[in-house]
């Protein structure tokens, strides 16, 4: 059978120690006079977020903040969010920070001039077609954090509070059109944060390098992704400032979040219901899993990462990278079960429901069915 796929490859991104001075430069290429700097509640008080729109100010640009955004962003944020864009009669967004301040501000920029519902642009079949492309306000990503991956994606998760279900907002013009990649930004990021953004890029690379998918672009990605974590993540965890590992952790987030156009799987259907019902960070959430999707996916994955095991140096094939996932963790302190995460008293039928019904399911290598889900669930408990 001859392959048959439809790519796609990101946007420019200007990587770099100190390339945040471009920022102003990179609004105007992209139109805006305007723009509200979209961060979250935690990163507005640090003199980053002062920085950023110091600069975005000296550069002449009319510029406000926005840092209406929770851990996992819901329904509630993008309806805030909107009112500040269209009262302060924005023209773009920066979307600054981590995961989840880049997610709100791609979803801003896209629903500022839309008159349908949030939910009517979910990543389903061609629901995006419904969007007025017209509409959508340009974007300028900068992360803050090493992990999402998201300046280089073309969508949004969004928590639905009502039915505590993670929704992916999907359109192609989502995809901010310059990335500003300064690691700089992320240096003194607390140890924890570190390692669930870290291992978020890791879990990106990992599932897209055994997705069945064909893609074999984002496969060499995830792999050079994947070692590029497992060399720099524990140096970026025990010293903060630690340029160089920090900015092969900026490059490995960007890479997880391209490469895993090919799929994600089993890590992801877990984890996204787990953080909409349990507000777990979802990096942290991926990591705890990984050990048991592991497992889970072993006959159809287990000459595939005995193959990554050589090149990422680990001896003893499958088991060796498994092993080594589990020191990881171990390493970086990440919990060992989603109980000593603080998952208590789960609804396991609403989980189990819920993973099936995430999007990433399609790209497991082992086919996920309700009782092998329940059994993945317990396995992590």
């Amino acid at each position: 059978m001859t392959p048959t796929a439809t790519w796609s490859y990101p946007t420019s991104i200007r990587f770099g120690a100190g390339r945040l001075s471009e920022l102003p430069g990179a609004c105007a290429e992209a139109g805006m006079t305007r723009p509200l700097l979209v961060t979250d509640r935690g990163l507005a008080a640090l003199p980053i977020s002062a920085r950023a729109l110091d600069v975005l100010r000296a550069g002449g640009l009319a510029a406000e903040m926005f840092s209406g955004v929770d851990p996992n962003p819901h329904e509630g944020n993008v309806a805030e969010g909107l009112r500040a864009l269209r009262d302060g009669g924005h023209d773009g967004v920066v979307a600054f920070g981590g995961g989840s301040a880049l997610d709100l501000g791609k979803v801003l920029a896209f629903m500022a001039g839309q008159t349908r519902p949030i939910w009517d642009f979910e990543d389903v079949g061609d629901w995006w077609t419904r969007a007025d492309a017209d509409a959508i306000l340009p974007v300028i990503a900068v992360p803050t954090t090493a992990g999402t991956g998201s300046e280089v994606g073309r969508a949004g998760v969004i928590t639905n509070s009502e039915t505590r279900e993670k929704k992916i907002v999907f359109h192609p013009r989502m995809l901010p059109q310059v990335v500003i990649a300064d690691p700089e930004l992320t240096v003194g990021m607390p140890p924890a944060i570190t390692a669930g953004t870290g291992m978020d890029a890791f879990a990106h690379c990992l599932e897209a390098y055994c997705s069945p998918h064909y893609h074999p672009m984002s496969q060499g990605i995830a792999l050079e992704g994947m070692r590029l974590v497992a060399e720099n993540l524990p140096r970026a965890h025990a010293d903060g400032n630690d340029l160089e590992a920090r900015a092969h952790m900026m490059s490995a987030a960007a890479m997880g979040a391209v490469a895993f156009q090919k799929g994600l799987g089993a890590i992801h259907a877990l984890s996204h219901p787990i953080g909409a019902m349990h507000h777990t960070h979802h990096g942290t959430t991926n990591a705890v899993v990984m050990p048991a999707v592991l497992d889970f996916n072993r006959p159809a994955v287990e000459a595939r990462l005995a193959r990554a095991a050589a090149y990422l140096g680990i001896d003893g094939g499958f088991d060796g990278f498994r092993a080594f996932a589990v020191d990881l963790n171990r390493r970086l302190g990440i919990p060992e079960s989603l109980t000593a995460l603080g998952v208590a008293d789960p609804d396991m039928d609403r989980l189990v429901a819920s993973a099936l019904a995430d999007p990433s399911v399609g790209g497991n290598p082992v086919e996920m069915t309700a009782a092998t889900t329940r059994a993945l669930f317990e396995a992590c408990l």
